[in-house]
């Protein structure tokens, strides 16, 4: 099971199905998610791909330049805090909030776990989110092995209260969102090299390959999340991240784990 996880990582070559949580070379300049919540994620329309319709004034408005981020350049400032004393010696853990942790829509949903108002405008719409099974289990183990940090592409205006909810115990000790992103050929990035930790010792855990373009290798993919109530990932990847939390180096053990 481990080592099937690991060998999903991405090349640029390959080219296979969303649902399997891999994606063709095309597939990482185009958007996540072109359903009525997709302002609020990682992505803008490519430049050199097909013309998405334009979106109602209300989800436009998540996507003011003041808020989308643009291009961001390097800064010397790291993004993330020193790390505190209970997480020395810990791997730093970048966790993805849409489509890894929980699934959300502006539709009504008669199951959600949380229901969100989010203003848009000067109207509050409200936004409802479904948390993905055995989430609860998956952060607290999380918490206790690694530093984790929630890093995620959509606008901390839904971000933020949806993780305040979702995160009652505290285990992310940071938050980065949208304006912590690069924005590299249509798609939010997550640099990791700008997080002020050292890259042996990171991972990232996404369900979008084009997150972690740049450091791909450091990168646990995870099938996409909407509604499925059978669905196990998140506890069948507790072996694998029980495991890394002893490498020394992330790299070292994902290439063995690979070659098992």
């Amino acid at each position: 099971m481990e080592s099937s996880i690991i060998t999903q990582v991405q090349k640029e070559d390959v080219s296979v199905s969303p649902k399997t949580g891999q994606v063709s070379r095309s597939a990482l300049k185009q958007p996540r998610s072109c359903n009525l919540f997709r302002a609020l994620f990682c992505c803008l329309q490519p430049q050199d791909g097909p013309k998405l319709p334009p979106l109602p004034p209300t989800q436009q408005a998540l996507l003011e330049p003041h808020e989308n981020g643009t291009v961001v350049k390097q800064h010397e400032i790291c993004l993330l805090p020193a790390v505190k004393d209970q997480d020395q010696g810990k791997i730093c853990v970048v966790i993805d909030l849409d489509e890894t942790l929980v699934h959300s829509s502006f539709k009504p949903i008669s199951n959600a776990d949380f229901i969100v108002p989010v203003e848009i405008e000067g109207t509050t719409h409200q936004v409802y989110v479904l948390k993905r099974p055995h989430v609860d289990e998956f952060l607290q183990r999380m918490g206790e092995l690694f530093e984790c940090v929630l890093f995620t592409a959509s606008l901390s205006k839904y971000a933020d209260p949806v993780t305040d909810l979702l995160d009652r115990c505290g285990v992310f000790r940071t938050r980065l969102f949208r304006e912590s992103c690069v924005f590299h050929q249509g798609c939010y990035v997550k640099d990791l090299s700008r997080l002020g930790r050292d890259l042996h010792k990171t991972l990232i855990l996404d369900n979008s390959p084009a997150s972690y373009i740049f450091h791909p290798n450091n990168a646990v993919p995870v099938v996409s999340w909407f509604d499925d109530v059978d669905d196990s990932e998140l506890l069948n990847l507790l072996p694998l991240f029980e495991d890394l939390s002893r490498a020394d180096n992330v790299y070292t053990r994902m290439d063995q784990l690979r070659g098992q």
